[in-house]
């Protein structure tokens, strides 16, 4: 009698249960692959008790996957690229609600996706070639930068990445490259410094000051940042920054000047109110859209627009600017620190501080170069006489060592002759 066949535990195409991860999937029709079942809240359904929520969710995909064929087609017609953006941007404000996604990233993913849809948004996602994507890059006159590029680059691509996993849209973008990163090499002088204070309002000028000496990011950290988020220690006072864009929290030392400030500002906001510290002249935080606009008047009014270098400056300078005293060792005698601490402090990984910075203002990074070419440092000379007479010595020394060595291996080679004739 032949072996009894196992029944199957479940119908054939039906969602199931992976222990590993705890989640429903369901196996796309045609192939092995696997695919993850999300809820209507775009969070994937967990736990053997979601049983009924995970069927809901595989008859939605099978509503979307009736219209599909091969590489992403549907029956009314092919993927467009305009669907593609349309469901990246719900993602997107789906994100923004359940605070996963920041403001900044929905707003530019609404802005750019759909200044892509006005170009190709009616063709087909299989015909959409790099070399169109580059085309409409360039015909923003107004998108100079390779900053802006990359940015514009990042967010295409998550869109059909997107796509590509959760609805198996061949992404026809794949190996778009981004233009590589520059350093920020713009840092305000201290005659710069002073002329800011000077052409703005104090509400503004203290913003400013907080962050050349903090190096905190403008509008989703400094102007964030509440009485509740400070605390007094024996050393000093110290801020716990949180980040909206690497979702990290770190604790940061402030410099004296900044804390004196933080004090006298503390009496308006005071803790548990939950008011940010630094206000505009309303009362009202900073945000992105005031700070450019004032930013940009100072630098009507001081002439900086005109000229070639100062025409870059904006908020974020400060930031340079603090990276590059801290390297430089502004405030500590000409002793810089660390990319490893100037990435603490501002919230970066060493290899985007050193990218950005270190490069070319990182004495660490630096003084080996110099040294490797036999100039170093002021006050750190080549070698001294006594330590090039110590080096001679040592080396006539080893001579002696190594000539007495040989005349002693010598001698016992004779010996042993002289023995060997003996005993014949």
């Amino acid at each position: 009698m032949g072996k009894k066949r196992k029944q199957r535990r479940q119908a054939r195409g039906s969602p199931w249960l992976w222990k590993q991860t705890n989640c429903w999937y369901y196996t796309l029709p045609g192939t092995k692959k696997r695919m993850p079942l999300f809820d209507e809240g775009g969070e994937r359904i967990r736990g053997m008790e979601n049983r009924e929520a995970a069927e809901r969710a595989l008859a939605r995909e099978r509503l979307s996957l009736e219209g599909e064929g091969v590489g992403g087609t549907a029956g009314h017609g092919p993927w467009l690229v305009a669907r593609v953006c349309s469901e990246y941007i719900q993602y997107c404000e789906r994100g923004v609600v359940k605070g996963t996604i920041s403001k900044g990233h929905r707003d530019n993913a609404v802005s750019w996706l759909n200044d892509l849809c006005q170009y190709c948004g009616a063709l087909p996602v299989g015909q959409l070639k790099k070399g169109q994507i580059k085309t409409w890059l360039e015909s923003h006159t107004t998108w100079r930068s390779s900053a802006t590029h990359r940015g514009v680059i990042a967010i295409v691509l998550a869109a059909f990445n997107r796509a590509e996993e959760l609805c198996n849209v061949a992404n026809p973008l794949k190996g778009l490259k981004k233009p590589p990163s520059k350093p920020r090499l713009h840092s305000f002088s201290e005659e710069d410094e002073k002329a800011l204070y000077e052409a703005t309002e104090p509400c503004f000028g203290n913003f400013l000051l907080t962050l050349i000496h903090t190096g905190l990011r403008p509008f989703c950290e400094l102007a964030r940042i509440t009485a509740d988020d400070v605390e007094e220690t024996e050393r000093g006072m110290m801020w716990r920054v949180d980040s909206s864009k690497n979702k990290r929290t770190r604790k940061i030392p402030v410099r004296p000047e900044v804390a004196e400030l933080t004090r006298k500002l503390m009496k308006t906001a005071p803790r548990g109110s939950r008011i940010p510290l630094f206000r505009n002249t309303k009362g009202r935080p900073w945000k992105r859209m005031t700070g450019v606009v004032r930013f940009l008047t100072i630098k009507n009014k001081l002439g900086w627009d005109m000229d070639p270098v100062k025409t870059h400056y904006s908020c974020y300078t400060c930031r340079h600017t603090f990276a590059h005293r801290m390297l430089s060792g502004y405030w500590t005698d000409g002793v810089g620190c660390s990319i490893e601490t100037l990435a603490e402090l501002m919230g970066d990984t060493p290899k985007v501080a050193f990218d950005h910075y270190g490069r070319e203002w990182g004495q660490h990074y630096q003084a080996p170069l110099w040294a490797a070419i036999g100039e170093h440092s002021k006050g750190r000379g080549g070698p001294t006489q006594g330590q090039g007479k110590s080096h001679k010595a040592t080396a006539s020394g080893s001579k002696d060592r190594s000539s007495s060595d040989r005349s002693g291996s010598n001698r016992k080679k004779r010996g042993q002759k002289r023995t060997t004739r003996r005993r014949g």
